[in-house]
């Protein structure tokens, strides 16, 4: 196998100067040998080299920018021809990747994967990963800067989120397929070389060969039947492989000389499919879709080299001109495209310096409060999110204007970070003062002085509040011991005043056997019957009376009951609801200060509503991101079940305020 790709690769060089040119490749490879054997007149042996020089010397400008087109597409088809499904990648739809967010990424890489061949979106995949990998970083960044702010340390930092484990697990897929492919593949690149380079030597021993001509023109025909059902070869051997075998056609058709019908014959056919792909390649000239007749363009160029023979020398520098013709006149339109697609790619590099700029300008302002830092870090990311729309910028600047957003981004934090870095020295002294209050409260929560210490007690609550943040790890710890210090005061203190209402210890006391009743009580299978039984124990719990405040949790484990009652009679939720919220309406008014409590009650459900509405108003938004994604996607399915679910509680809360309503 060596000795033959080292006789391709000489074969190559004896070509280099004809390599541009497969037209001219088919009439400067002929050996001296067959050239004597089958010479013609000498008058139409001159021509054709005559008229090629002179075109050569009067474009040689143009003919050198048009050659850069067509090793252009021969680099392309090259590659192709390496793995014949990454022509698939003209056709996969190339999307604004730098404008999603993480999960629309997250999806976008399942569905190629998914739905197109692996081979085809490499591509598609590389750009994504890029983007998320990005955008993920500046995430982190982001959540690594609050841990730092609320007191963490570097050390201990640690953020995971579900879409990104989701992405690497897509992307893991997409890797591991593309292994296999590849392993697959080379594998049948270098049997396809084999099989090539067998077919190159059989052509080689056609010539001359002691047959029917007929015979041998028939093998003939074979071979090259052979050669375009071959698979793809390495692209490294691609150029030279083709070129020693377009080299040993043309000899074979100089020994057909002797057999000018069934040569002619085959230049006929081959001059006609040529004709044919340059009237096509004129009309891609006309289109507007200027990529699309460039992806065709190059197929064309395909086929002309790879699937079509060689033609008469009489029209062989004429349909090569004028095929060359067609290719510059495309290649225009789409250096045209382009200079457009750079002009939006130069506005999209202004919008980013000028919000760079922005982020330089808040980067000298002075700030010295927590709230406008606040404003500030909103402002940044905002700032932030406009750089990651704006599109993309040309491709030689992108890295210096990502890496100098980079670092106005990072001059930002660092003054940020240490902002805060000073602030956690008042954390520090807010821990001290908080730490005083606990003394305070531990010194005094066994005190029998109930005047002074009652007061005493609501005067550090007060202090607490009034004392601003301490470093997070130690601000549960401390809250914990203060809250347990007064709590075992004021219950102290709550126990004391239950021995002295006597009557709110009996109504707790018949409530609590009522209660105890409701876990033994059995219901019957009539829905009806159930119902009314129920009501009953609501009845006979309100007319018991009220029970001492420190005693009230007791409607909560009551309400718990009910809600167990109600589970077996497989009732409307909302139905259930109302009926224990006309449980709690005649408790509130039963109070000395029922207009009062039923105030409270109308402020608490209106505020419900807005919040449920925001809730809803927010979740709609979300959708807004998810355009990209099918119906059918679980993330799209959990947003509208989540509204679905908010709009049915709204109806209740809106059912409550009506029936509140009516009590004034």
């Amino acid at each position: 196998m060596s000795e033959i790709e080292n006789n391709l690769e000489k074969e190559e060089e004896a070509k280099t100067s004809a390599t541009n040119n497969p037209e001219v490749v088919e009439s400067a490879t002929s050996t001296s040998e067959i050239e004597s054997a089958n010479a013609e007149p000498e008058t139409e042996a001159k021509t054709p080299v005559e008229n090629t020089e002179k075109v050569v010397v009067l474009n040689e400008e143009e003919s050198q920018e048009q050659d850069e087109v067509i090793n252009e597409i021969e680099e392309s088809n090259a590659e192709d021809a390496e793995d014949e499904g990454n022509k698939d990648r003209h056709t996969i739809e190339v999307k604004e990747y730098d404008k999603m967010s993480l999960e629309v990424l997250a999806i976008e890489l399942e569905k190629l994967i998914k739905n197109e061949k692996i081979q085809a979106i490499r591509t598609h995949a590389n750009t994504i990963n890029n983007e998320f990998k990005t955008k993920f970083q500046a995430l982190l960044d982001e959540k690594k800067t609050e841990f730092l702010n609320d007191g963490g340390n570097e050390i201990d930092f640690y953020y995971s989120s579900p879409i990104q484990k989701r992405f690497k697990e897509a992307y893991r897929e997409y890797r591991n397929k593309l292994n296999d492919h590849y392993k697959s593949l080379e594998k049948n690149l270098k049997q396809n070389l084999a099989d090539k380079l067998e077919i190159i030597e059989e052509l080689k021993g056609l010539i001359n060969v002691e047959e029917n001509i007929n015979t041998t023109y028939k093998h003939f025909k074979e071979l090259q039947e052979r050669w375009r059902n071959t698979g793809p070869i390495p692209r490294d051997k691609y150029n030279n492989a083709w070129n020693s075998y377009h080299h040993h056609v043309e000899l074979f058709y100089d020994f057909l000389h002797l057999n000018r019908d069934l040569r002619d014959l085959d230049f006929k056919h081959n001059l006609d499919k040529k004709l044919k792909i340059i009237e096509r390649a004129e009309e891609l000239a006309q289109d507007d879709n200027v990529m699309r007749a460039f992806r065709e363009l190059q197929e064309l160029h395909k086929m002309w080299k790879e699937e079509l023979g060689p033609v008469g020398k009489a029209h062989r520098e004429t349909i090569w001109e004028r095929f060359r013709a067609a290719t510059k006149l495309i290649n225009d339109k789409r250096q045209e495209y382009y200079k457009e697609v750079d002009k939006i790619y130069e506005k999209n590099l202004e919008i980013k310096h000028d919000i760079i700029a922005k982020i330089d300008a808040i980067n000298t302002q002075e700030t010295n409060s927590h709230s406008a830092w606040q404003n500030k870090i909103k402002e940044i990311e905002a700032l932030r999110n406009d750089f990651f729309n704006a599109g993309k910028v040309p491709i030689k600047v992108n890295e210096a204007t990502w890496a100098k957003f980079k670092d106005s981004v990072r001059t930002f934090n660092k003054q940020k970070n240490a902002f805060y870095k000073n602030l956690k020295k008042d954390q520090y002294e807010n821990l001290k003062k908080k730490l005083e209050l606990i003394k305070i409260a531990e010194d005094n929560k066994d005190s029998e002085d109930v005047s002074v210490t009652t007061a005493l007690m609501k005067k550090i609550q007060s202090d607490w509040k009034k004392i601003g943040h301490v470093p997070r790890k130690d601000s549960d710890k401390i809250w914990k011991q203060f809250k347990a210090a007064c709590n075992h005061y004021f219950d102290k203190l709550h126990a004391s005043r239950n021995a002295e209402n006597k009557e709110g210890l009996e109504s707790f006391n018949k409530k609590q056997e009522l209660l105890d009743g409701l876990k033994t009580l059995k219901l019957t299978d009539n829905k009806e019957k159930s119902l009314k039984i129920i009501k009953e124990q609501i009845n006979q719990w309100r007319t018991i009376g009220k029970v001492p405040n420190d005693k009230r949790y007791i409607e909560g484990k009551f309400q718990k009951a009910l809600d167990n009652l109600f589970s077996n009679l497989k009732m409307d939720k909302n139905e259930v609801e109302m009926i224990k919220f006309e449980n709690k309406l005649d408790n509130l008014s039963s109070t000395s200060d029922d207009n009062r409590n039923l105030d409270h009650e109308r402020s608490f459900i209106r505020k419900k509503i807005d919040e449920v509405k925001s809730q809803i108003n927010q979740l709609e938004n979300n959708l807004q991101f998810f355009t990209n994604a099918n119906d059918d996607n679980p993330l799209v399915k959990e947003v509208h079940n989540n509204i679905k679910s908010h709009k049915e509680s709204l109806d209740l809360w809106n059912s409550k305020l009506k029936r509140i309503k009516e009590l004034y």
